[in-house]
């Protein structure tokens, strides 16, 4: 399966941002497609054509950071923006760290959204 925009993969257990960010992702000029678990992404035909992750932190299973070590262990280098509901100060420079290009707490702006994805995937 070919994309016209490059594709932004979110994976993430809440059902209102698998529904929502898709629908900002493609105002904003991306393919996407929403996962509600690391395992099903990592299972999915897309892995491999995904341009950037939008990965939740706090998932039942696989946890975003926990994905994120796995796909580069894979030799798999997603540029990957990890979101969260936790307010956690240590949470953003920890992830960054260990390769994200960032972290947005939810609630996010769009603007930050439209920050994270310009770094994520330069022209």
């Amino acid at each position: 399966m070919k994309f016209a925009h490059p594709l932004v993969s979110i994976v993430d257990d809440d059902e209102s941002v698998r529904e929502s960010l898709p629908d900002l992702l493609k105002e904003l000029g991306f393919s996407a497609n929403a996962f509600s678990s690391a395992e099903h992404f990592l299972a999915s035909d897309y892995l491999g054509q995904t341009r950037c992750l939008i990965l939740d932190v706090a998932m039942p299973g696989m946890t975003g950071p926990e994905l994120h070590l796995e796909l580069m262990r894979r030799g798999q280098r997603i540029p990957t923006i990890f979101i969260t509901a936790l307010k956690d100060d240590t949470v953003r420079p920890r992830l960054i760290e260990q390769g994200a290009v960032d972290c947005l707490f939810k609630p996010f702006t769009e603007d930050a959204l439209q920050e994270a994805l310009s770094s994520a995937l330069p022209d």
